[in-house]
This record gives structure tokens, C-alpha cells and sequence, in this order.
């Protein structure tokens, strides 16, 4: 039996983010899927909707995956693509795989010959380092920082000697709640010389993106961060 594909589809990144730059792609597809596999169902069934593809939500099918899927749960989320049926992946924003938890699924589809196919859409983390001024060309994408401040001050100052020894951009984010005190404890533990973008709300109204040295951040305007969705670079 020929399996179904799996198309991993890209979401607006800011929080009421209108759909209207989504590509002809993204909106043809969205308009033939009957299967989805989102982080949140609810999110998903509201991004369907202001697309506009004319489909009944309620006829669809809707599968989560998230941080507390167990391993054994993501056989079952491929069914039906094993079953012939093609099935779309869609982040609670932006690209799907990243930073994200899809990515055990997508590993789980290559090794069953289902074919994967991402369609193009907005990473806050590329436009973060777009709009930074600082090494495009050699980066790397840390993730989150650990919660205990001790060990998330150990954790900046060795992104930041990275940055220093390779000349490579060190790329992070946070829960929204605490970016107040990771960029706190960014100023604290880095030298005043090296460089920091801090980019929140990402192609929303609010949208906020600015690189200073950490000598110029300890002394400008805290930026508005709090319980906004941002990405933090040094170098």
C-alpha cells in the first residue's frame, strides 16, 4: 500500500499574526488535508480557520503531539499515513521541527519510508539573527537556557566564551514569563563588550528587535519582554 505524506506547515509566529502571508502552497494544502497533527488542536483549528481554505472544521481530524506525548503514542499519530492518508504537522507557531516537539515524529515517519515534505514559512530564530547584525554565517541554536539561575548563569557565560573562541552567534529563547530575568542574568554574567539582539514579538504589532553591547543594555530602558514571545543572540 503507498503511504501517505507527511507536510510539516508553518503557522504565524505572533500571537493574533494575521495568515495573510501565508504562500499558495501552504493554502492548497491546507485545503485537501483531512488529518493534522498539532501541538495545540485548538490553536490549529483557529489557524485553519483564518486561512480561509473553506474547509468544515468539524469534519476534521485532529491528533496532539506535544512535550508529554509518551514514545509509544507516536505509532499511533502515524496510522493514518501508514494507511495511505496524507497528514499535516503544525506547530503552536511557526516552522514545525523546531523547537518544537515534532521532531520525534518526523524521525519516526523516515525510518517507516514516509515521505516528509516542509513547505516554507517564517522562524523566529532566523529572523532574530536576520535583523541582528551579528554572524549569519556561523550560529547555533542552544534552545532554553536551564531554569535553576546558578546553572543558567554557568550555561550564558559558556555561550558566551563560544561566541568569543569561534566567533559563532549563540542563539536561546525562554518561557515568555522568564525573559526578565534571563536577559537580568545575561547583563550580569557577560562582559560589558559582547553584543546582545534581543527580538521579541517577531512580526507581531509589538514587534521589538535591537542589538547593543551588554555595557549599553545595563544602562538603556528595560525593553518590552515580559510574557512575550523573544529570542535572545550574543556573539
Amino acid at each position: 500500500m503507498k503511504k501517505g505524506v507527511l507536510y510539516m506547515i508553518p503557522s504565524p509566529i505572533a500571537a493574533g499574526a494575521e495568515t495573510d502571508a501565508l504562500t499558495e502552497r501552504v493554502r492548497e494544502v491546507l485545503g485537501r488535508l483531512d488529518h493534522f497533527i498539532a501541538e495545540d488542536v485548538r490553536t490549529v483549528r483557529r489557524f485553519i480557520s483564518k486561512a480561509a481554505t473553506g474547509r468544515d472544521i468539524g469534519t476534521l481530524c485532529f491528533a496532539e503531539l506535544n512535550e508529554h506525548t509518551r514514545p509509544e503514542e507516536l505509532e499511533v499519530l502515524i496510522a493514518p499515513l501508514l494507511a495511505g492518508q496524507d497528514a499535516g504537522m503544525v506547530s503552536e507557531a511557526g516552522l514545525p521541527g523546531i523547537a518544537d516537539p515534532g521532531a520525534d515524529l518526523v524521525l519516526l515517519c523516515h525510518r517507516h519510508g514516509i515521505r516528509v515534505v516542509p513547505l516554507s514559512g517564517p522562524s523566529s530564530l532566523l529572523m532574530a539573527l536576520m535583523a541582528s547584525g551579528l554572524n549569519g554565517q556561523s550560529f547555533a541554536f542552544n534552545g532554553y537556557l536551564p531554569v535553576k539561575p546558578p546553572e543558567r548563569a554557568k550555561a550564558i557565560r559558556r555561550l558566551e566564551q563560544r561566541a568569543s573562541t569561534e566567533r559563532q552567534s549563540q542563539i536561546f529563547i525562554e518561557t515568555p514569563y522568564r525573559n526578565v530575568r534571563v536577559l537580568e542574568d545575561v547583563m550580569s554574567a557577560c562582559r560589558a563588550g559582547t553584543l546582545l539582539t534581543v527580538a521579541a514579538d517577531i512580526s507581531g504589532p509589538a514587534e521589538f528587535i535591537r542589538t547593543m553591547t551588554v555595557g549599553e543594555w545595563r544602562k538603556a530602558p528595560a525593553p518590552p519582554i515580559h510574557k512575550v514571545p523573544a529570542v535572545f543572540v550574543i556573539l
